[in-house]
């Protein structure tokens, strides 16, 4: 346990600082150029560099369901789970957006990045300002943007999947663009939700075919979701 808390502490005290040295410069030239690849470029650095020196591998399948302009749902144990899938998207930067919870605004310099890369804020008890929301990412999608989404809403603290939000759904299909289930085990062994200590596990990240959303009406939300929730709990 020492090792882990030594491993962990060293792990986010020098994510923390990489991000304070390099998100302004990331900003920076984002604003000047209006080219996000170097802020894309940097952040994969940082998680890659965070995982490493946590101990923490990820090993990639169905690589071959990637799929430019497509929503990538995915199954939420721990913290772990969205920089592990972060990474294994990197084939899709600049182009990669995430809908995230609107209370990570509070953090600083990071939500100034989230803005830049044109990340979505999802207020869960406030449909007013969701509807804009998504909207806002369904043209996204329509321009060939992919996103990632974690419908459970929050971590699931037996690993068991929780029910799915329809948010990211919706603007899959007002986008008529593909939901890839994407299966992540190996999350809640690195970091169980309650606990600040991450151990050196390896994280495997599995895409599974993409479903298809064309010709579907807001009516098809439920089915749909099953659809995906059973591909994801498939693979778990």
């Amino acid at each position: 346990m020492l090792i882990a808390a030594l491993r962990t502490f060293i792990a986010v005290a020098s994510v923390a600082l990489y991000v304070l040295i390099c998100g302004p410069i990331a900003l920076a030239w984002t604003a000047i150029t209006r080219d996000p690849r170097l802020m894309y470029f940097l952040g994969g650095a940082g998680v890659r560099m965070g995982l490493a020196l946590a101990g923490v591998g990820v090993r990639i399948l169905g690589r071959e369901h990637l799929t430019p302009g497509a929503v990538y749902a995915c199954n939420h144990s721990s913290n772990i789970e969205p920089p592990a899938v972060f990474i294994a998207l990197r084939a899709l930067f600049p182009r990669l957006r995430i809908v995230y919870k609107a209370e990570l605004r509070k953090l600083p310099v990071l939500v100034w990045v989230f803005d830049a890369a044109g990340f979505v804020p999802l207020e869960r008890a406030n449909p007013e300002q969701s509807r804009p929301a998504i909207e806002r990412a369904a043209t996204a999608l329509r321009a060939g943007n992919s996103f990632v989404i974690f419908p459970e809403g929050t971590r699931s603290r037996t690993g068991d999947l929780l029910p799915f939000k329809k948010g990211g759904f919706l603007m899959a299909i007002k986008a008529q663009a593909p939901v890839v289930p994407v299966a992540v085990s190996g999350g809640r062994d690195a970091m169980r939700k309650g606990s600040p200590l991450i151990w050196p596990v390896t994280v495997k990240v599995e895409f599974t075919p993409p479903v298809p959303t064309a010709g579907l009406t807001l009516d098809d939300r439920d089915a749909l979701i099953e659809r995906v929730r059973d591909a994801i709990g498939a693979r778990l």
